[in-house]
């Protein structure tokens, strides 16, 4: 099964027949860390050499790549760039922050122009756009909501933000307007976040949602874990006919990918923040995982390892479909949620987010 790779190393990406080669540099090697296997089926990997040394090429067979996100400083030519596009693998690039920076989007193979026509029409009427907005914004906030009561049902003193969380939902059912709904979500996620410190048990300290860049431990990993929530999105996106630059609750714009912050939004409380509390909880990330600079605070590259690797292990994770009776991984779930955005455009179901029973 195809899987995404991370590279965390400084080096250069080639082709090599049919595989692609990352030769690293001397100055990929981060001391105290090592490399955790020397085969290419390691799902999270830190792309070395063969025998662990910088400037031997690690080799990766295409057939085993699903998209590439890039950490570390890489060159690659336009013979590599050829070769990814023919094999449809998008490759994400990442910032020094740790914040998502861009994509090289291979050319769309899935085209339906049908379907185009429809996104855009839905775009561009104000009722129809407005009513799918509305809906992103009410499945994100029933499951912040339902990531509240799953800790509140576990001890923690969060009733007080779960409700007026909830509370959102109606609120932006009745919203008249793109700017009311955003409002609406806004409130949703100030309570939302008031509730963080009682989750974290006070292990870091948190007093609210600070992006550009990160001030403290929890925002930090806040922004690593969507950013990687919003990379899987457009990975899911792009392996659909849906267009990625139509989007509805976000403004569609040049140079970005709306459509992905729209889906990934329903799937950021799921699947980021609940990542965020599992780390810390467990202690499996500590003061020790992230570094101070220019007055920000980023994970450093044993702190972005570690939550790569917890991140990738949550997405191979299974639970019960309902409408299909089967098991599906929760980057399956990301899919499906494409599946069903189609056939609310085509006019055959109406869209209706995933939502959380757990």
């Amino acid at each position: 099964m195809k899987r995404p790779y991370y590279i965390f190393s400084t080096g250069a990406i080639h082709r090599r027949d049919n595989t692609i080669a990352f030769l690293p540099r001397d100055s990929s090697y981060v001391p105290g860390y090592e490399t955790p296997s020397d085969t290419a089926d390691e799902e999270v990997i830190d792309l070395r050499g063969e025998d662990g040394a910088a400037g031997t090429a690690k080799r990766i067979p295409i057939a085993d790549v699903d998209s590439l996100h890039v950490f570390g400083s890489i060159t690659l030519n336009a013979q590599a760039l050829r070769f990814l596009g023919q094999a449809a693998i998008p490759l994400h690039v990442y910032t020094h922050y740790g914040q998502y920076a861009g994509s090289y989007y291979p050319r769309e193979y899935l085209h339906a122009g049908k379907l185009l026509l429809a996104q855009a029409a839905h775009c561009l009427d104000p009722g129809k756009r407005l009513a799918l907005a509305r809906v992103f914004v009410a499945g994100a906030v029933r499951n912040m909501a339902r990531t509240l009561r799953y800790y509140e049902n576990r001890g923690r003193a969060c009733t007080a933000q779960r409700e007026r969380v909830e509370a959102a939902v109606e609120a932006a059912g009745s919203a008249e307007d793109i700017p009311e709904l955003r409002g609406v979500e806004g409130s949703a996620r100030a309570a939302y976040y008031e509730a963080f410190p009682a989750v974290l048990e006070g292990r870091f300290e948190f007093r609210g949602r600070v992006k550009h860049p990160p001030d403290n431990e929890v925002n930090a990993l806040i922004s690593f874990c969507n950013a990687l929530v919003y990379s899987a999105c457009l990975s899911e996106i792009y392996r659909t006919q849906l267009s990625p630059t139509l989007s509805y609750l976000h403004e569609p714009g040049a140079r970005r990918h709306s459509l992905a912050l729209d889906i990934a939004e329903v799937f950021k409380p799921l699947y980021a923040d609940r990542l965020v509390f599992s780390l810390v909880n467990r202690q499996m990330v500590g003061p020790e995982d992230f570094r101070r600079e220019n007055g920000a605070c980023l994970l450093n590259d044993r702190g972005r390892k570690t939550v790569v690797e917890a991140f990738e292990e949550k997405m191979k994770t299974v639970v019960e479909h309902r409408g299909l009776g089967r098991a599906v991984s929760y980057r399956r779930l990301i899919r499906l949620e494409c599946y069903k955005l189609v056939k609310h455009l085509l006019g055959d179901e109406e869209y209706k987010p995933f939502a959380a029973l757990w």
